[in-house]
């Protein structure tokens, strides 16, 4: 049974779908004069709160060209936006995303320009960096984001879920790894960033060798999701209140953390002490320490905090 505290959050998700749901009809309909995406519909369910769905449901929410360009332009902004302090990344329609869109992307991969083997090269190499930037732009948004998984996430969406920061599943949410499937290595960002977040190279190894599906309770037990739930209602519902739960706290302190969480992940311990030292000289000159401290003391939420915006 839901807990009392999944419940309200339940109650508070279906409060906000109505409007939420017309922005993103609204924002997402392909031509129209208030849509800048094609690919994915952006809403903001409350304040602070910035709502990324990948938004090709007709599609199984496939990767196609518009995608890749669409996030990077997507999260650039977001990371440059003061309103936005989270972000929850969720697929719309029957599952999270089939992955890539292989009918509309098989001219960039299996056709590129170029007079000779060295210019073929150059060109694909230029497409397949390309394509890295649309996951490292989540990595590299300072704002923290959590990410909703139902159903399916195949391929390139193994890669977006690793570049976030918390990820979130459904029972009948399944993962795999299918790029061997297609005759190609995972280029990427899984086979870099999988291996961080499972505990188990072996497993890591297994996966990308097999493309074997990975399902909902496996990935809670070796580390690739936080939580499980019954279904997408319910984990929308939580994936919401847990943004909120961060939009609360001092921007300064949360995008800190998230930086120096990344940078320690790829550096050594002493190296991470150093650049966490540097960074807090002067991010400890902040009114939000204060702010902080005197909400904790006087027994207050900190969402009642009025932090400065960032």
């Amino acid at each position: 049974m839901l807990s009392a505290v999944v419940r309200s959050a339940i109650n508070k998700y279906r409060g906000l779908q109505r409007p939420t749901l017309a922005v993103i009809r609204a924002m997402s309909s392909s031509g129209g004069p208030t849509s800048p995406y094609t690919a994915l519909a952006i809403s903001r369910p409350a304040q602070f709160i910035t709502h990324v769905e990948l938004h090709r449901p007709d599609k199984l929410n496939a990767m196609n060209k518009a995608f890749w360009s669409e996030m990077v332009e997507c999260f650039d902004e977001i990371s440059g936006d003061p309103d936005c302090r989270v972000v929850v990344v969720s697929g719309a329609g029957r599952v999270f995303t089939a992955g890539l869109d292989l009918m509309d992307m098989a001219g960039d991969i299996l056709q590129p320009e170029g007079d000779d083997a060295a210019r073929v090269s150059w060109n694909l190499r230029k497409t397949i960096t390309k394509y890295q930037e649309t996951f490292s732009v989540i990595e590299r948004c300072p704002k923290p984001v959590v990410v909703a998984v139902h159903g399916a996430c195949i391929g390139g969406g193994v890669d977006l879920i690793t570049a976030c920061d918390i990820r979130l599943c459904t029972q009948d949410a399944w993962f795999q790894v299918k790029e061997v499937d297609i005759g190609l290595a995972a280029d990427v960002g899984t086979l870099q960033r999988l291996p961080k977040v499972i505990g188990s190279r072996s497993l890591v190894n297994e996966l990308a060798l097999t493309a074997r599906k990975m399902y909902a309770d496996e990935a809670k037990s070796s580390g690739l999701v936080s939580r499980v739930f019954a279904d997408k209602e319910a984990m929308m519902a939580v994936a919401l209140e847990m943004a909120g739960e961060i939009a609360g706290r001092s921007p300064v302190a949360v995008q800190g953390t998230k930086v120096n969480l990344i940078y320690s992940r790829d550096h050594s311990v002493a190296e991470g002490l150093n650049y966490m030292a540097t960074w807090n000289m002067s991010m400890l000159q902040t009114q939000d320490v204060m702010k902080s401290a005197q909400a904790t003391m006087e027994k207050k939420s900190l969402k009642v905090v009025e932090f400065s915006k960032l």
